[in-house]
């Protein structure tokens, strides 16, 4: 049996106050990407491999509570207690629209088809609003039993997913209708939900427990309970094997999706975790702290190489594995190609 195993992350410096979200791109032909939210109002972008800073949206007077990046990474959106949410360019920094909203903004997402932007927050309003026409009133669906931490879209944008800060669940809204088809029981407030990348599963974390349920019918797939409350948990998206969970302990845990069993424990934060997430190809994972750090650590090398050797984070694409020579010829070009990151970082634009 393999031991836990601990990685040397990546630490990514820049926000002044505690990061509380984090969200990556999907694979794009440019990379992918990870966008940041911080209570120092200033979301940050990220390249998704390398951690190195692209650059910072400016424009929000307070805490920025969620941010997202649509399919393309083309615009990015993020929520604040300045009572808004923005639209930005995610290639310029540009805010392109701020829609206004009577109260704390917590959770933002983009629609798959990237058309429409969700939000929801204390108003316990979940607005839905037509990117196309950004000065439009938003179509509102106002029967959130709670204020709302956390929102996404599922099903091909047929239905939305809402939690709240105060009540326990996980509400399932079909969009045509605006109704509540489905509540997923929990004990505790859902502080984490997310959606996996295949569509199959819903990620979330409640106190002290992480659940995992079947994303079509909605049945209860899997419990676990952890050693202390988990604030956020992502799954593995290529093989779904396994998971990671943060929260109060400071440390970042992966466990066997399986069994529950935990394989390895990541410490090096020095306050509670808020949010933790998996990157789109599953070579890393990203997680965000009080003490304002992202840290990005690589997965265990088991999945990457027969030999156990860990190759990084690999390359930016969704196919397959290369075989022993093209690995080989990697390793041996890795310095130059972390020479190169780093010039390109100069001179890309900043945000």
């Amino acid at each position: 049996m393999d031991k836990k195993r601990s990685s040397v992350p990546l630490v990514c410096h820049g926000h002044s106050r505690p990061v509380v979200d984090l969200f990556y791109s999907p694979i794009t032909p440019d990379g992918f990407f990870l966008i940041s939210a911080s209570k120092d109002s200033s979301p940050m972008l990220r390249n998704g491999e390398t951690g190195d800073w692209i650059g910072t949206f400016e424009g929000h007077k307070g805490a920025v509570w969620s941010c997202c990046l649509d399919t393309n990474a083309l615009r990015a959106a993020s929520g604040s207690a300045d009572f808004s949410a923005k639209l930005w360019d995610a290639l310029t920094g540009d805010e392109l629209h701020s829609f206004d909203h009577k109260h704390i903004v917590r959770a933002c997402a983009f629609s798959e088809d990237t058309h429409l932007l969700l939000t929801g927050g204390f108003e316990k309003i979940l607005r839905i609003f037509d990117l196309n026409r950004p000065d439009a009133p938003p179509r509102e669906v106002d029967s959130s039993p709670g204020s709302v931490r956390t929102v996404a879209w599922l099903h091909s944008d047929q239905t939305i997913l809402s939690s709240c800060s105060d009540v326990g669940g996980v509400r399932l809204w079909d969009v045509r209708s605006g109704k509540i088809v489905q509540t997923l029981e929990t004990k505790s407030p859902v502080t984490s939900a997310e959606v996996s990348q295949d569509g199959r599963y819903i990620t979330t974390a409640d106190g002290s427990t992480v659940k995992f349920w079947d994303a079509n019918h909605f049945g209860l797939v899997k419990s676990y309970n952890m050693s202390c409350d988990m604030e956020s948990a992502s799954l593995e998206p290529k093989l779904g094997n396994k998971f990671v969970a943060g929260g109060e302990d400071m440390w970042v845990r992966i466990f066997d999706f399986h069994t529950g069993e935990e394989i390895g424990c990541n410490k090096g934060h020095h306050g509670p975790v808020h949010c933790v997430r998996f990157s789109p190809d599953g070579e890393s994972y990203a997680s965000g702290s009080e003490d304002g750090t992202i840290r990005i650590w690589q997965t265990s090398p088991a999945i990457i190489g027969e030999n156990g050797t860990n190759l990084g984070n690999g390359p930016v694409s969704g196919k397959v594995k290369a075989g022993a020579d093209d690995i080989s010829r990697k390793l041996e070009d890795l310095n130059v190609s972390r020479e190169g990151k780093n010039g390109e970082k100069d001179k890309s634009t900043d945000v």
